[in-house]
This record gives structure tokens, C-alpha cells and sequence, in this order.
């Protein structure tokens, strides 16, 4: 079984990946993990990584190569990646929801978010930031796959995370999995 989990930033994706891989005994892999540590090797932030692939399609070709071959040479795991219901079809596709302003307070809260995203210096700061960097990734999604990731026609499952704990969208997953 092939999960891949999308959703706009702060909507959980990481936290309920890894928690939900840890429940049903599967491998966890995320695409943001490999594209902050992408960033960091250029000693630049997300968001300046984020402008550049703007630009620079071969960003976004190495990320999809990483998504694609996780859905070509593996079985039995789940994944966190924005577009990896695109790179790898067959996967069980689960899609997250938040409002704009939980996800900022999520992301600005979050230890990880604070070490690694240093442009986030405050709440007004961190949800601006977050909503260029959805711009910018929904120009470069569209632009290079005509692709909307946010159409939830696109999932077989959507789960609000709003006031919502790890466990419980991870519940409501296993039962979404087991009527399936």
C-alpha cells in the first residue's frame, strides 16, 4: 500500500504522514524534508529556494525524480509531498485542509519551522510568507504540469485538520482505509 499525503503548508502533512506510517508499520518519506535539506546545502531559506525554482525548473524536476522513484522501486509506505498523488497515481491519495491563518500560527509555532525558516520572525511575517510561497508554488505547479494541487477532486480522501489533533486525522484516515 502506497499513501501519499498533500495539502497546503502548516496543514499537518509531516506530522500525520509520520504518525500514520508509524501506525500501520510503513516507511515514511517526505518531499519537504528533502527540499529544506536542498535549501540548506545552498545555505538559503524555503522561501528563497521557492523564488528560485521559479526560474529553475531543474528544483522542481529534482524533487519529482525523488517522488517518482519512491513510486517506482518501493512498496508499503507513506509520503508527504505536495504533488506525489501526481508522480505516483496509484497511491491512495489523502489531501489536508486549514485555514490560512492555523497553518501560520502552526508554522510560526513550530520548533523545526523556527530553526529552519528564519524569514518567519513573527505571525503577520510567517502567514505573508506562506501565502507567496503557495503563489509561487500554484504558478509553478500549473505552469509545469497544469496542475491545481489543491483540487480536491484529485484525492480519494480530504480531512479538515482545523482544531484537530495528529491522532485524531490519523484515525480518521485508518478508518477512511479500512472502508476502502
Amino acid at each position: 500500500m502506497i499513501i501519499t499525503i498533500s495539502g497546503v503548508p502548516g496543514s499537518g502533512k509531516s506530522s500525520v504522514a509520520k504518525l500514520l506510517a508509524e501506525k500501520l508499520g510503513l516507511k515514511h518519506y517526505s518531499t519537504g524534508d528533502f527540499m529544506r535539506l536542498m535549501a540548506e546545502e545552498k545555505g538559503i531559506t524555503l522561501l528563497e529556494l521557492s523564488k528560485i525554482a521559479e526560474k529553475d525548473f531543474s528544483v522542481d524536476k529534482e524533487l519529482d525524480a525523488y517522488t517518482t522513484k519512491f513510486g517506482e522501486e518501493e512498496d508499503n509506505f507513506v509520503l508527504d509531498a505536495r504533488l506525489g498523488f501526481h508522480f505516483i497515481p496509484e497511491s491512495i491519495k489523502i489531501f489536508l485542509v486549514v485555514s490560512p491563518e492555523e497553518a501560520a500560527k502552526r508554522i510560526f509555532n513550530s520548533p523545526k519551522h523556527k530553526l529552519l525558516e528564519k524569514e518567519n520572525t513573527d505571525y503577520e511575517t510567517t502567514l505573508n510568507n506562506m501565502k507567496r510561497r503557495m503563489e509561487s508554488e500554484r504558478k509553478r505547479y500549473y505552469s509545469l504540469y497544469q496542475l491545481d494541487y489543491e483540487n480536491k477532486n484529485n484525492f480519494d480522501f480530504v480531512v479538515n485538520t482545523h482544531g484537530k489533533s495528529i491522532e485524531e486525522v490519523c484515525k480518521e484516515i485508518i478508518s477512511f482505509l479500512n472502508k476502502k
